[in-house]
């Protein structure tokens, strides 16, 4: 089932800047309501959430790898390598500020992953939005938009369900936290739009993305987010993530789940840099 768009246009500079673009005039053409996507070389997106019949255990012997990136739209020339690098040992990639220009679908028509894709707005016909790439299907997807208070572009987030080989049920969530808002308003009710689903799960969750976190009351309400999930952050043995104003603006919480390493190594190739975890079962 296909949404409704309402076309917006937005000439903000905070928006060219954001986009990469020049300060004029913009057209996108939003979603009336969240949309995920499984097809993304010919995108046909449906209304919400998408469950697969055959979920096969995302673990190989108990353990898995993720992946977290702003892949910044893919605007750097050598943003294809260091996503073959980042990603060679990941059972999960968790994108955020994926485009869906003919790049990234040449590059997803020569993998293997398995791919769900939220649709935040169009920008000249080119979908955009957070991205999972996986080694096997989850049991279920849905999408979750988050309107920016000021320049009226939502941020996305996907929560998906994975198998376990225990037989557990993993809960991972991508998302792209909201950005261009002065208040916390905007901000927790992102967040809490999450946790209606989070609080009736009982086992192994990932929470990871791109928050946003630049400055300290956006840390405390993710950091208060996360604890009151009982999840922990990662300890990274390597932490090379971009900040601003000393804040880190990427994260990866876990619970229930046996941290076996973390990085967040450095690249061009964003304007973030990635985090990369292990885990294995409990």
């Amino acid at each position: 089932m296909m949404s409704r768009y309402t076309k917006v246009v937005a000439g903000l500079g905070v928006v060219a800047g954001a986009l990469g673009v020049g300060a004029l005039n913009w057209s996108f053409d939003v979603a009336d309501a969240p949309e995920v996507s499984a097809n993304v070389l010919a995108p046909q997106f449906s209304y919400r959430c998408i469950e697969s019949d055959i979920a096969m255990p995302l673990d190989t012997d108990g353990q898995f790898t993720v992946s977290v990136w702003n892949i910044y739209k893919q605007q750097r020339e050598n943003w294809r390598t260091a996503l073959d690098n980042f990603s060679q040992d990941s059972e999960l990639v968790l994108l955020q500020e994926a485009s869906l220009n003919p790049g990234l679908r040449d590059y997803l028509d020569d993998s293997s992953w398995k791919v769900r894709m939220a649709n935040a707005f169009k920008f000249m016909n080119t979908p955009a939005g957070v991205m999972n790439l996986s080694s096997v299907n989850a049991k279920k997807t849905c999408a979750y938009l988050a309107m920016e208070p000021w320049i009226r572009l939502p941020k996305s987030a996907l929560l998906s369900e994975f198998a376990l080989s225990d037989g557990s049920t993993l809960v991972v969530v991508n998302l792209h936290g909201v950005n261009f808002a002065f208040g916390l308003d905007e901000y927790r009710e992102q967040l809490n739009s999450l946790k209606s689903v989070l609080t009736l799960h009982d086992g192994p969750i990932i929470l990871a993305g791109d928050f946003n976190t630049w400055r300290q009351a956006r840390m405390d309400a993710v950091n208060d987010f996360a604890a009151s999930l009982g999840l922990s952050d990662v300890h990274l043995r390597e932490d090379q993530r971009v900040k601003i104003l000393g804040k880190p603006l990427d994260h990866l919480y876990y619970r229930d789940l046996s941290l076996l390493g973390a990085e967040a190594p450095k690249t061009n190739a964003s304007d973030h840099n990635p985090i990369i975890a292990s885990f294995s079962l409990q």
